[in-house]
C-alpha cells in the first residue's frame, strides 16, 4: 500500500505564445481557467481532478512525443463541437477495433497532439463521482 494518495493530476505543454496557447484551451477546447500562475502558466480544469497547464517557462519541444487524451462520453458530440469552434481535425472520429476506443486527434498549440476519446473497453473504469 501506498504512503500517500495522488489526488489530481496535472499535465504541464510549453508555448512560445501564452495568450495564444490560452485562447487555444479556453475558446476552442472549452476549458476554464483555474489559475493564472504570474502570467508564466495558465492552468486549466480538463476534468473533476484534472488539469492542463500551458505555460512559457521553457521552450516547447520541437516535436512532443505526448498525446493529451480527452476522454468524453459523446466523441461524435465534442467532434462537431469543436470543429464549430475552429479546430481541425484529422479526420471525423473512427473506431480503433485493436483498442476498442472511438477516437479522432487534432493538433493544438505548438506541435501538441490531442485526442477526443470514448473508450469502449467494458473494463475502463468509470469517472469518479
Amino acid at each position: 500500500m501506498s504512503p500517500f494518495t495522488i489526488q489530481q493530476q496535472v499535465t504541464f505543454l510549453y508555448t512560445r505564445d501564452l495568450a495564444a496557447g490560452s485562447a487555444f484551451l479556453r475558446d476552442k477546447v472549452g476549458l476554464t481557467l483555474a489559475l493564472n500562475q504570474f502570467d508564466l502558466c495558465h492552468i486549466y480544469q480538463a476534468a473533476p481532478n484534472a488539469f492542463l497547464g500551458v505555460c512559457t517557462n521553457r521552450p516547447p519541444a520541437e516535436n512532443p512525443a505526448v498525446t493529451y487524451s480527452f476522454v468524453v462520453n459523446d466523441a461524435d458530440a465534442a467532434y462537431e463541437t469543436l470543429k464549430s469552434r475552429g479546430v481541425e481535425f484529422e479526420g471525423p472520429p473512427q473506431l480503433s477495433e485493436r483498442f476498442n476506443v472511438y477516437s479522432t486527434f487534432f493538433r493544438g498549440l505548438e506541435s501538441y497532439r490531442f485526442e477526443i476519446q470514448e473508450f469502449r473497453d467494458p473494463s475502463w473504469p468509470a469517472p469518479l463521482a
